[in-house]
């Protein structure tokens, strides 16, 4: 990548600028989100109090990458774990080393907070993100089972 990106916070004023990465990164994962989830979302990422913030990389003072973690306790640390939950880059802004400008900043922050562990999920055919995620991070070896509450 030339030029850095300028990673920050997002705050209320960027909730335009964040709506289509939002969108595109369901629409990456075939999954429709409904909208008072969305609103509900924003607002918890942009609440100071809430352990849950989403950061922005800005190309030219536009946002062209997105990523939304989540703080947590554990059972097996003392101090809390983030889980990096979404990350999305614009399909024109990708291969520019936006994901892992997101990804490194996310460390930073989460070892300024002290941190135990930074970890994620991705889907098993996502072989360009799993390219990178091996690159910045150490695969545990841990499948995923889920249940949704039924109805």
């Amino acid at each position: 990548m030339t030029d850095a990106p300028m990673i920050r916070r997002l705050v209320a004023s960027d909730r335009i600028a964040w709506e289509p990465l939002w969108q595109g990164y369901q629409a990456f994962y075939q999954i429709s989100i409904p909208a008072e989830t969305t609103d509900v979302t924003w607002q918890r990422l942009i609440d100071d109090v809430a352990p849950m913030e989403a950061l922005g990389a800005f190309i030219d003072a536009k946002l062209a990458g997105i990523v939304h973690v989540i703080a947590h306790p554990s059972c097996w640390f003392r101090d809390p774990v983030w889980y990096l939950q979404d990350l999305y880059v614009l399909p024109e802004h990708r291969g520019r080393g936006l994901g892992r400008a997101l990804i490194e900043a996310v460390y930073a922050r989460a070892d300024a907070a002290g941190a135990a562990r930074v970890y994620w999920l991705t889907h098993e055919t996502n072989a360009t993100a799993i390219a990178l995620y091996d690159r910045v991070a150490t695969r545990s070896g841990f499948v995923q089972y889920r249940r949704n509450r039924p109805g």
